[in-house]
């Protein structure tokens, strides 16, 4: 069932991904891959890229059908999600339409500030 909007909250341990379907809320929680502990010790930074590569692929899987996508999250892996967007998956880019800065809402609070987004962004756009 195809959403009209998704709402993302990421930082680096965890992403929560709401589907607004119909009158409906899909809830979808993405995890980064954990690296085994002498895999971390022995390889540099660039590898942890590549778990992050993973990760944003695996959220962007989430809210491939959704028409308006709201990022939001306190830390930077917002921007680096988007950063991911732009190079690999240039359709989604356009839906975005918002990235914003988000403490840590309870679920319903995100679904609530969420709500509230997209019926103002959505009167804005007619």
């Amino acid at each position: 069932m195809t959403a009209h909007h998704a709402v993302v909250w990421i930082d680096h341990a965890e992403a929560r991904i709401f589907r607004f379907v119909g009158e409906g809320v899909e809830h979808t929680a993405v995890h980064p891959q954990k690296l085994p502990p002498d895999h971390a010790k022995h390889h540099h930074h660039a590898d942890v890229r590549h778990v992050d590569t993973h990760y944003f692929d695996d959220v962007i899987r989430s809210v491939r059908d959704a028409e308006r996508i709201l990022i939001v999250g306190p830390s930077k892996a917002k921007l680096e999600l988007l950063r991911h967007l732009q190079k690999h998956a240039h359709g989604l880019e356009a839906k975005v339409v918002g990235v914003e800065t988000v403490d840590h809402p309870t679920d319903g609070q995100l679904v609530a500030y969420a709500k509230q987004y997209f019926h103002a962004s959505d009167r804005m756009s007619g």
